[in-house]
């Protein structure tokens, strides 16, 4: 009798052991349907790098994205796991949410960026490199539900930071797609003459105009040097032939549309 409680003992610490080397065996055969992606946003990056110094430093350096898209031949590289955070991001926000590399992904594309330090000419983006990133554009906003808004610049999400991916990115022809968002030109034209000087000269009234389509802007209700830049952010993404940083009509019409737009959206 105490001889064959000894062999179940062993029997049972034998299917234990089994149980261990094989791996947690988990049932996945019913799944939940209070579920979704983690996934909000997609980040466009330039690298300013060619294509070796790129694969090199999102490979093997202190930053990385999901994807990779190189300059002629067009490639498109798969370098981070979409399940996976990668660190594109950095200090960032868009909305209410902040520190977006977990819950983005992140695109690089080679591209020079800046050809000359007043930043007054920009390396430009091939058609095919373009059409390349427009299907990667697609196919992660149909698995992952990434809402056109949420399709954003590093610029526009760290406006005091960066530059990428620059004012000659081609932000209304992807817009066009479904790949971004655009405002109404026509409406914009409209509402330029609308534009008042007490709106021109109101700085929180721009900051919190800014504050409402996504960006990170200090509400200090000055015009201080980090509304110049986010200013000058938003320029880059929707009127990318002045930069200057300044809030003319045009670009306050803009911001206008933009916030009609979204509180539509939210209806």
């Amino acid at each position: 009798m105490q001889r064959r409680a000894w062999l179940l003992v062993l029997v049972a610490a034998s299917l234990w052991l089994g149980g261990c080397a094989t791996g947690l065996r988990v049932d996945t055969s019913q799944r939940a349907a209070a579920q979704d992606s983690r996934v909000r946003f997609i980040v466009l990056h330039y690298t300013s790098e060619n294509r070796a110094d790129s694969l090199r430093l999102l490979t093997q350096g202190r930053v990385s994205a999901h994807y990779l898209i190189t300059d002629e031949p067009v490639k498109i590289y798969a370098l981070v796991d979409e399940n996976r955070r990668a660190w594109h991001a950095g200090l960032s926000q868009w909305f209410e949410y902040p520190n977006l590399n977990g819950m983005s992904i992140g695109i690089e594309i080679v591209n020079a960026g800046p050809l000359d330090t007043a930043q007054t000419r920009w390396a430009p983006y091939p058609d095919s490199q373009i059409r390349a990133l427009a299907a990667l554009l697609r196919d992660i906003q149909s698995r992952h539900q990434v809402k056109a808004w949420n399709i954003v610049a590093h610029s526009d999400i760290a406006p005091l930071r960066k530059t990428d991916p620059g004012p000659v990115f081609p932000w209304r022809e992807l817009a066009r797609q479904g790949l971004g968002r655009w405002y109404d030109e026509q409406a914009v034209a409209r509402r330029i003459p609308q534009v008042t000087a007490d709106m021109l000269a109101d700085a929180q009234y721009i900051q919190r105009l800014l504050a409402h389509i996504g960006y990170p802007i200090r509400q200090s209700g000055v015009w201080d040097s980090q509304t110049q830049q986010v200013i000058r952010a938003f320029q880059m993404h929707y009127r990318p032939k002045d930069i200057s940083g300044h809030a003319d009509a045009q670009t306050v019409a803009i911001g206008q549309d933009l916030a009609g737009q979204m509180s539509t959206q939210q209806q």
